[in-house]
């Protein structure tokens, strides 16, 4: 008997969640059959008309009309300063999703192709359906840290990000997080972790004696990549599983919240794992509203943030403070700074306004 169920789908405290994954093309759509030994400019040419490109062949064919594409661009975009990236990412992943590969039996059906586990995981149903290349790409790198795992160094084990789920790959933050926990004094009985994301923080305060965490996220794979990992560790006792906005429908009073929010401020729609990187305008105002209601008197906020904001878009505006100066509910009882380390030399990125960035550890207690 075959199944056809998705690990995307599972129930977490009564509620049905389903989770996201890239959106496969089923039904017929015009396209332009390329191969290796075509000139990979009239690969770029057909995507800048619009067109979709088929890529027959090999896996490095894709790559080959990605390379040309982004030689393009870069002769007509400036790439230098942080909002000169993003547009110029903007463009290019427009652009670059028209280029698709085929995947059949949960394979990519070109040669010299890797074997990406995601493909029957999450679509155990399909058996013959198109992709846009480059989410393939992000379908394999994920894989890879999926199987891998990733070494994080405050913690003794490998985390398994799931498809979909926001991972650091810079680590300052969260050793600020985790020497404040070594010296932390507290009740130790429950913590909220909002935006549990990945599970380091959770898995921090579980390493420092936190009896019970209980974790929220408005992205379904991170509740779904958190709950396959606890069952896989036998840790689902430790750590209780909301969906939703902020709180979702936690409704315990708890000694600590932890909140590690977007650092910069959106200035567009921001969708899918971008909401792990740019925050609307209402974010803040709503957390620390929620966040009183929902806090022992005697407890504590730990909140994250950077100054990142300020660096590469000249904003002053910093949400933290703006609370403490206006909002009447927060006082400042510590705040704790760390400069980030510079960008590894091997980024293709310019990313010299690093050099400037400091992460931050605000701690806050409620005004009587």
């Amino acid at each position: 008997m075959s199944t056809n169920k998705s690990i995307l789908d599972i129930i977490i405290s009564g509620n049905k969640i389903h989770g996201n994954r890239p959106e496969p093309i089923v039904s017929e759509i015009e396209i332009i059959p390329f191969n290796k030994r075509m000139n990979p400019q009239m690969a770029v040419e057909a995507l800048l008309n619009g067109d979709c490109v088929f890529i027959l062949d090999f896996y490095s064919t894709g790559l080959s009309i990605l390379n040309e594409l982004k030689y393009f661009l870069k002769t007509r975009y400036s790439n230098h300063t942080f909002d000169e990236q993003r547009d110029y990412r903007s463009v290019f992943r427009e652009l670059s999703h028209k280029l698709l590969i085929r995947i059949y039996n949960h394979k990519l059906a070109v040669k010299k192709a890797p074997e990406i586990g995601w493909l029957k995981l999450l679509y155990p149903e399909l058996n013959d359906f198109l992709l846009p290349f480059p989410q393939v790409q992000g379908l394999n790198s994920s894989w890879q840290w999926y199987e891998k795992g990733i070494k994080i160094p405050v913690l003794d084990f490998k985390i398994h990000p799931f498809y979909g789920t926001y991972f650091p790959t810079r680590f300052e933050h969260i050793e600020l997080f985790d020497k404040w926990l070594s010296n932390y004094k507290g009740d130790k009985q429950s913590a909220i972790d909002i935006g549990i994301g990945s599970g380091i923080m959770s898995f921090q305060m579980l390493k420092h004696g936190f009896e019970k965490i209980y974790g929220t996220d408005i992205n379904p794979n991170a509740i779904i990549g958190i709950h396959e990992e606890l069952k896989n560790n036998n840790q689902s006792s430790n750590i209780a599983l909301f969906y939703g906005d902020l709180f979702a429908n936690c409704n315990l009073i708890s000694e600590l919240i932890v909140f590690n929010p977007p650092w910069i401020p959106a200035s567009y729609d921001s969708k899918g794992i971008d909401k792990a990187i740019y925050y609307d305008n209402d974010l803040f105002p709503r957390f620390f509203n929620e966040a009183k209601k929902q806090l022992k008197k005697d407890g504590r906020l730990a909140i994250i943030f950077s100054n990142l904001s300020q660096i590469t878009k000249g904003e002053d505006n910093h949400p933290i403070k703006y609370e403490l100066d206006n909002g009447g509910r927060f006082q400042k009882e510590l705040l704790f700074q760390k400069k980030v380390n510079s960008a590894s030399d091997k980024t293709k990125r310019n990313q010299n306004w690093r050099q400037n960035e400091i992460v931050e550890l605000w701690i806050l207690k409620t005004i009587d």
